[in-house]
């Protein structure tokens, strides 16, 4: 055997081969940056994650005060029934006080995973909430809860709001958030009923003082609420469905107006029922189904807006009553064109404003501690309602302005006092609604055929500043998001140093 040459090289010590170009050595910096290089492309490409893959359901608390939940381990798993039972009574107790179908799902999801549950699943519709649990090798267990009643308690609502915040928190176990929503329920309400039936005159009387009536037109007002008041709580004792209790409402209102006129009072019939109606709109009820149908609730979005259309089919009902029944009795005709100058400045305004506020809080039971912030949130509301008004924004646009500053202060203002936003943004909203616009429309389209297409769009046009309204208010609450992405978890840290 012969020796075989030596031909390695010093530096790569590998066999080479003349007239053929040397290999370079690839250097470790240089694979990692084709690595990245590829790792950029696929994301550019593909996304952060895959384009069928499930929403994880906690991901949906994300954005709402009950995101990052703390888990609470140590076998919660072996009585699951006792904790979907607690988030079904939970679920139904919110839906009753006037909750959001959003806000209804994120605390379910955010309790049940507080409560160590996983594989949860949840169904919501008009007057249902379902929970399906399906853990791996388990059999399922679904359970679903029909909410049957409503009633104004936004002080229940705000109590059940920081409950499930403790949860969230880590602070509360099952056995306690039990007891403690069970306290809730039996809970009597802030205010007594001789207290909401005067909050109910005393807000008609000065709102009619905003829309330029004076000392007589506040007190008719004042005076016909309070019957209108005592009339639902009758009407309520004989199990009436709600769609009569608001028509009688609407036509007692108005004929008293009518006939007040016709016996000589110098009164303006058309701004005492505006004043009138308001706490019979369904406030709550449609600022709820406009939220849920923006966040994906078409099911339940629908049953609350069929539901608001009774509502205001009852109104419209109740109002064209009472007006033919006045023309039969001779009254003579209302000039519904007329307008109202201001009876006082904008400072006396603001007050009636505030007192109308603190007055609609009162009606719906709101917490004592609300009533000032939400009271300052509707000023803050009126005014800007005055500035858009006052540079030619519009009848239709200046509302949905101010209701979107009420939506997102409402929002900062509730999260820091513990409370859902609905019950900030409802009442101080509700001075944007367009009564006058809807009295006059419905005595064109009752008493004055010839107009009847003039009356039919001011309908359109009430409507449209409704629902401007209350996709303002929904506008705001998501505005405000991004700047409250702290409170939920400043509160949290102080719920752990009390611990």
């Amino acid at each position: 055997m012969t020796d075989r040459p030596d031909h390695q090289s010093a530096a790569g010590n590998r066999p080479q081969t003349d007239g053929l170009p040397k290999t370079q050595p690839i250097r470790p910096s240089q694979v990692q940056q084709n690595i990245n290089a590829r790792r950029m492309l696929r994301r550019l490409v593909q996304g952060e994650n895959p384009p069928t893959a499930p929403l994880n359901i906690v991901d949906r608390l994300a954005g709402s005060p009950y995101a990052n939940p703390t888990i609470q381990v140590g076998g919660v798993d072996a009585s699951a029934r006792k904790t979907i039972d607690f988030a079904l009574h939970l679920a139904e107790t919110m839906f009753r006080y006037g909750a959001g179908a959003l806000e209804v799902e994120t605390s379910i999801i955010a309790v049940t995973a507080s409560l160590g549950l996983k594989y949860i699943e949840v169904d919501i519709t008009n007057q249902s909430v379902a929970i399906n649990y399906s853990p791996k090798d388990q059999t399922p267990v679904t359970l679903i809860r029909v909410v049957r009643s409503w009633t104004n308690n936004y002080a229940g609502l705000a109590q059940v709001h920081q409950l499930v915040t403790d949860i969230v928190a880590g602070g509360v176990g099952r056995d306690e958030a039990v007891r403690r929503l069970n306290d809730i329920i039996r809970k009597s309400k802030p205010f007594p009923r001789w207290m909401v039936t005067v909050a109910f005159g005393v807000f008609a009387a000065a709102f009619v003082g905003v829309l330029g009536g004076g000392p007589g037109a506040s007190a008719l007002a004042f005076a016909s609420n309070l019957l209108v008041s005592l009339l639902a709580r009758q009407l309520g004792r004989w199990r009436t469905p709600d769609f009569y209790v608001t028509a009688a409402c609407a036509f007692l209102v108005t004929f008293i107006a009518v006939m007040l006129r016709w016996a000589g009072a110098d009164i303006a019939p058309s701004i005492v029922v505006a004043g009138g109606i308001l706490l019979l709109l369904p406030t709550g009820r449609l600022v709820s189904s406009v939220q849920d149908a923006i966040n994906g609730f078409p099911v339940t979005a629908a049953g609350r807006f069929l539901s608001t259309i009774l509502t205001f089919g009852a109104i419209v009902a109740g109002i064209a009553i009472a007006l033919v029944l006045g023309d039969r009795l001779g009254t003579g005709a209302i000039d519904v064109t007329q307008t109202f100058p201001d009876a006082y400045p904008l400072w006396a305004q603001a007050l009636l404003i505030g007192v109308a506020v603190l007055a609609i809080g009162i009606t719906e039971q709101t917490q004592l501690k609300l009533l000032v912030p939400t009271a300052a949130v509707g000023l803050v509301g009126f005014f800007v309602l005055w500035g858009a008004s006052y540079v030619g924004m519009g009848n239709r646009l200046s509302p949905a302005l101010s209701a979107v500053v009420i939506g997102l202060l409402a929002r900062i203002v509730a999260l820091r006092l513990g409370a859902p936003q609905l019950v900030v943004a409802v009442p101080a909203a509700l001075i944007l609604l367009p009564g006058l616009t809807i009295f006059r429309s419905m005595y064109v389209l009752t008493l004055e055929e010839a107009d009847i297409l003039a009356g039919f769009g001011g309908m359109l046009n009430a409507g449209a500043i409704v629902l401007a309204t209350a996709a303002g208010i929904v506008l705001g609450d998501n505005l405000a998001r991004p700047l409250t992405k702290n409170l939920a978890s400043n509160e949290r840290r102080r719920i752990r140093r009390r611990r």
